[in-house]
């Protein structure tokens, strides 16, 4: 997701991708295999029953009833505020409600293997709550999504939406699936160092997007020879006449002012 977007973006919507930001593309590739070769397996949940019971457990409704206060706040107060402004805005609320997709889409899942199986699940109330949350999760996402997308980079939108994505993703895994347990030392190790990776690879594409850095002009950029120049404002332009065979140290100087 990272790197793709950040180079389709680069070729054919004209967005810059300089040096650093392909070797954050490349940094987040690194860090999306080391988090597969450690990732967690899933707690066992074959029925819907077991999901039932694993969605009642108190700390999982406390959970999504922090996260629903959260995309309410989000939604209604932040994001007719700041929304225009602060890319974090949009992307959370997709994130937030990811938390709820991702649940849903592995709720259905055993409900499409029970149907399969012959078993009863299109009239287990849990298949139609699941349904409903899907839909609409899905297009709370896809809404913000493109919010974003049509005020920010592309190369900066899904960057910072994978790691929010990602870092809800586990914790809700966490809480719901306890998919942790039965994870060794070095696997718990692997996954964070992985996840750091990906944000380090995230942070080198969005920090540096604006610098013009590639291997041709590496030396230069590293000597830092140029001094930075001086900018002038573009309506009201004061020009300083200085000649000194006209104008000695002893007489005022002359001034032209452009509008």
């Amino acid at each position: 997701s990272v790197p793709c977007s950040a180079i389709l973006s680069s070729y054919l919507l004209g967005e810059r991708l300089n040096l650093l930001g392909k070797l954050g593309c490349l940094l987040s590739l690194v860090g999306s295999t080391v988090m597969v070769i450690h990732a967690p397996e899933d707690e066992e949940v074959t029925t819907l029953e077991e999901m039932t019971s694993k969605l009642k457990e108190p700390g999982f409704l406390a959970y999504a009833a922090i996260l629903l206060a959260l995309c309410f706040l989000l939604i209604f107060y932040l994001a007719p505020r700041y929304g225009q402004s602060n890319i974090l805005v949009y992307l959370t609320i997709c994130s937030v409600i990811g938390a709820f997709s991702v649940s849903s889409v592995k709720g259905l899942g055993i409900a499409i293997k029970g149907f399969f199986a012959g078993q009863p699940v299109l009239q287990h109330p849990l298949t139609w709550i699941l349904v409903i949350t899907l839909v609409a999760s899905i297009t709370t996402q896809i809404n913000y999504l493109n919010k974003s997308l049509d005020i920010f980079n592309t190369s900066l939108v899904f960057p910072i939406y994978y790691v929010l994505f990602t870092t809800i993703v586990i914790t809700t895994s966490i809480i719901l699936f306890k998919e942790w347990v039965t994870m060794t030392v070095v696997d718990i190790i692997g996954t964070v160092c992985g996840f750091l990776t990906i944000i380090l690879g995230v942070f080198l594409l969005h920090a540096f997007k604006d610098m013009d850095v590639s291997l041709g002009n590496l030396p230069q950029v590293l000597q830092n020879e140029q001094p930075a120049p001086v900018t002038r404002d573009d309506k009201n332009i004061l020009i300083e006449v200085d000649n000194s065979s006209i104008a000695p140290e002893d007489k005022p100087k002359v001034f032209m002012l452009y509008t």
